[in-house]
């Protein structure tokens, strides 16, 4: 039977995590694949709009929202009626290990990935490469076994209003017939984490993530068919079952690491409340993305994608 995790504890991280607030501002499906598009090129809303099949209503709310959030600048190039290029600022470009992670587990696992550049080159050496992630302090390549977590709640990031909302369900068609981005949204991250934070069973994830029983089941079921959950009879109690990671939700930790080191770091300049440590070094773990061929960290500009 896995070791029975704190619970109460659990909750207050998670949602006081910088991975929860952070997702809830750009952790939906479409936001994901507009970033993405930015990343790879795209500029005008039209592009955007035949790119991924999205409603033109929403494109407008996810253009404006990163463009508050400072991610995105505006740019007229035309008067009447008003149309604009979007790109990337400093900000936005921070990003970029977060993407290139996406990337990293769409090739591999997306069911989208022919959408996607077929691979990238690393122009300062020359090579196309896979994105690797490596601790800041050591330089080591660095997998998920290689860190340890504590948890301790970020009391300011608790008084930041709630970021909980109800669970939006996931159709069969927007989870096959995405364009651009993951096939996962801020849900189905907060599932994983609570998982490997040690919450196997249903009424543990209930507890931690207060989502309610039916919309729960629902995603879970869902995880288990896409392949992102393992379910099992409880070997101890066969009434029960339990969740467990598979390869491909172990893939996805690159990507929230990333991310939520960037909405640590670079948004609300706070530490989150699940803290990694890099077992190698002993430092706390901040996370660079490297080229698999030099080891050298990536920047936007030194990357081509091929093949898109």
């Amino acid at each position: 039977m896995p070791p029975i995790p704190d619970l109460d504890l659990t909750r207050d991280a998670l949602s006081t995590s910088t991975l929860s607030h952070g997702l809830h501002l750009m952790g939906d499906r479409w936001t994901v694949a507009v970033i993405l598009g930015a990343f790879l090129g795209v500029r005008r809303f039209d592009e955007w709009q035949s790119r991924l099949g999205i409603p033109r209503q929403t494109l407008t709310e996810r253009l404006k929202a990163l463009t508050d959030l400072g991610l995105l600048r505006a740019r007229p190039y035309q008067e009447r009626p008003p149309r604009y290029d979007y790109h990337l600022t400093r900000q936005g470009l921070q990003l970029y290990n977060h993407v290139l992670m996406m990337w990293a587990w769409e090739r591999r696992w997306g069911s989208r990935s022919l959408q996607l550049p077929q691979r990238l080159v690393h122009a300062t050496c020359g090579h196309a490469f896979v994105p690797r992630m490596s601790c800041s302090a050591c330089g080591e390549k660095v997998g998920i076994r290689d860190l340890t977590f504590t948890l301790k709640v970020n009391e300011a990031l608790r008084a930041v209003p709630s970021s909980r909302q109800r669970a939006a369900r996931l159709s069969p068609e927007e989870g096959t017939q995405m364009g651009l981005g993951l096939r996962v949204d801020r849900w189905t991250l907060l599932i994983i984490s609570a998982v490997f934070l040690g919450c196997h069973y249903f009424d543990q994830l209930s507890h931690v993530l207060g989502i309610g029983s039916s919309v729960l089941t629902r995603r879970l079921a869902g995880m288990v068919d896409s392949g992102l959950l393992l379910c099992q009879a409880d070997l101890n109690d066969a009434r029960r079952k339990i969740y467990r990671l598979t390869p491909a939700s172990h893939d996805l930790f690159g990507y929230i690491i990333c991310f939520s080191s960037w909405a640590s770091r670079h948004h609300f300049n706070e530490p989150s409340s699940i803290r990694p440590v890099h077992k190698g070094c002993g430092q706390p773990f901040v996370p660079q993305v490297i080229c698999s061929h030099c080891d050298e960290a990536l920047q936007p500009w030194e990357v081509v994608a091929e093949g898109a």
